[in-house]
């Protein structure tokens, strides 16, 4: 082991030493306060575990955050905490860079472009993106994975167990087991780049023809399983448009609507993180005319019965047929429902469904303050949930939910106004389940991927 490497290895220990106390620390005060009857003061604990996590950068944050946005993963007071930590992590320096190219591309790497810029144009919790020119001319995005990422997703994923432990001490109203394992298995995906690279051909592919969207092309001559080439796609970012034209802003919400509804309906795939920096917008002739989608780390696959589960939720509460909303949960895999159990989801399923139900033209917030939107609904249901004890959340509705919450605070910043129930009804008019098994599985096969990893 080199100093360097040694340096390395000791300021990685030191971090996960430090994390870890902090986050036993605030559980022993949980602890102790339920044993001797103290008032514990959890706003000032999830100050206290934020800013310990504040520090730290890497995946521990990107998990945190993802974390944050998944409703009732964590108490209220540590998910407004970790929204506001920065998922930036400093980036590596030129000299660094290089090597770490050298390793992916070999000691003659430069030659392989007309042009590489030495400082990354975005740096995240995983990797950085360098800007770069092929000889052909084409512009490239090149995203480098940090060094050693895998074993610390995998120390951070441990140490996060922490963090649950501790939800589970302040009579928590979701069992978590299930959101553990399904955070854990995305996580790991997104540290994969050649599997990224087969998302990317796979959104290509699903969503051909469609002028309003554009992906980019993966340079496989150029990518590895730590680097992954893509063209440049020239966009501004989305929020720059919250204060557009209405019909630009429509434009731009009905291409967003299609990018997340389309691969669903039609092929059982999602993005599972619809947030504002993974899109940007194109023009022409000057004007606003489409979205770029910028990032596909994190995809989720399901089973077309899935699929079939969300349709027949959305017929069942249209014609207020409740057999058939019982049958979606029931497909979902949610265990032990009653009555009063299917009360509370209809809350949430309301909430979420209610402008594809409503067969007008209207924003999505319709007269609610955005950041009023859904509170009283979550509200509800965490009072009733608490009231019946802990539900077991199916490890597939978990993204599923954080991706149609994420969709919808983009339409909230949006602030379009479209007819989102004839929107969805063109998404789903073919709709049967053996048509999305049988696009499924040639499009997958088109662009070899293997179904059955993103399942485990």
């Amino acid at each position: 082991m080199t100093d360097r490497e040694a340096n390395r290895f000791s300021a990685r220990a030191a971090r996960y030493a430090r994390v870890g106390a902090n986050m036993s620390g605030v559980a022993a005060r949980l602890a102790g306060a339920r044993l001797f009857g103290i008032a514990l003061d959890r706003g000032k604990n999830a100050v206290e575990l934020a800013a310990a996590l504040g520090g730290l950068k890497g995946p521990i944050m990107k998990v945190a955050q993802l974390m944050a946005t998944i409703p009732d993963a964590l108490p209220t007071e540590y998910a407004a905490e970790l929204m506001k930590l920065q998922s930036e992590a400093p980036p590596m320096g030129w000299a660094f860079v290089k090597r770490r190219m050298a390793a992916e591309l070999g000691s003659d790497w430069q030659k392989k472009f007309a042009q590489f810029e030495h400082h990354p144009a975005a740096a995240a919790s995983l990797g950085q993106v360098h800007r770069a020119r092929a000889h052909d001319e084409t512009q490239l995005a090149c995203k480098l994975q940090y060094p050693d990422m895998q074993s610390a997703v995998e120390a951070d994923l441990r140490q996060l167990q922490l963090i649950f432990a501790i939800h589970r001490r302040m009579d928590p109203v979701i069992d978590t087991t299930e959101i553990a394992k399904e955070i854990g298995a995305r996580i790991r995906e997104e540290l994969d780049y050649r599997r990224e690279a087969k998302h990317v051909m796979l959104y290509r592919k699903m969503l051909d023809g469609i002028d309003a969207i554009r992906v980019p092309r993966v340079r496989p001559e150029l990518s590895t399983g730590r680097l992954l080439t893509l063209d440049w796609l020239q966009g501004r970012r989305l929020l720059e448009h919250t204060k557009a034209d209405l019909a630009s802003r429509n434009r731009l919400g009905t291409a967003m609507f299609t990018a997340w509804w389309w691969p669903f309906s039609r092929f059982g795939v999602i993005h599972g993180d619809p947030h504002l920096g993974n899109y940007s917008v194109f023009d022409v002739a000057g004007r606003p005319a489409g979205i770029n989608l910028l990032d596909y780390g994190c995809i989720r696959i399901f089973a077309p019965k899935f699929v079939g589960g969300v349709v027949d939720l959305y017929h069942g509460l249209l014609k207020a047929d409740t057999d058939l909303i019982v049958h979606a949960y029931e497909t979902w895999g949610f265990k032990r429902l009653n009555q009063e159990l299917i009360d509370v989801l209809n809350i949430w399923a309301r909430f979420i469904y209610g402008p594809l139900l409503d067969d007008r033209v209207r924003s999505l917030a319709d007269g609610v303050k955005p950041s009023e939107y859904g509170r009283r609904e979550a509200f509800r249901v965490h009072q009733a949930l608490k009231q019946r004890g802990p539900v077991t959340v199916p490890r597939e509705f978990v993204f599923m939910d954080r991706a149609a919450i994420g969709l919808g605070a983009v339409f909230l910043h949006l602030r379009a106004e479209l007819n989102f129930y004839r929107l969805f009804n063109e998404a789903i008019e073919d709709f049967a389940i053996r048509r999305v098994g049988d696009r499924q599985a040639a499009a997958l096969a088109a662009v070899g991927l293997d179904k059955a990893a993103s399942e485990r």
